[in-house]
């Protein structure tokens, strides 16, 4: 039996905490709950840290905070100082590269996510295949900093559903 219950959080490797922890506050509703590495305390860096990570070496992570979504799992924001660091994933490129929020009004989260700084990438398009429904639908967004966060709604049934007892998760 697999003991995973489910997500517990989402780490996010932002440019500026503070300015990336308003957006969540104000695209989704977002509220701290602390800080594990409080910018004041100072950098954290060293051998150990490049080793516990994964980073290259010479990497410092300078701030940590755990945001709380208010129905799902929490978003820990790192900002880090190093010798490497790219900029934001695409949904083309290989690992982790979305965060996916769901909503009962999709207009309305637009247009949070636009208010907040954020950019919305066209109009909502229908869920496709196996996830078509009436009122499904989802449109990708970037954060101020670049990365991709969608949005998605599905009230209606959804085709997979007929094959199989399985469902997703939702809030």
């Amino acid at each position: 039996m697999n003991a995973v219950l489910g997500i517990d959080h989402v780490g996010v490797t932002v440019p500026d905490i503070e300015a990336a922890t308003e957006f969540f506050r104000r695209a989704l509703g977002a509220e701290t709950l602390y800080d594990t590495l409080p910018r004041a305390v100072g950098p954290r860096g060293g051998e150990e840290t490049a080793r516990r990570l994964g980073v290259p070496s010479g990497t410092a992570q300078v701030a940590m905070r755990m945001l709380r979504l208010p129905h799902g799992p929490g978003l820990e924001l790192f900002e880090f100082r190093g010798p490497r660091q790219r900029e934001a994933a695409v949904p083309s490129d290989l690992g982790w590269q979305h965060l996916a929020c769901y909503t009962e009004d999709l207009p309305a989260s637009c247009a949070a996510v636009r208010a907040a700084g954020g950019r919305v990438l066209g109009e909502p398009h229908p869920l496709p295949g196996p996830e078509a429904g009436p009122g499904n639908r989802f449109v990708y967004c970037r954060t101020p900093w670049g990365s991709t966060l969608e949005l998605l709604t599905y009230p209606g049934p959804m085709p997979y559903e007929d094959s199989t007892p399985l469902r997703r998760w939702r809030p």
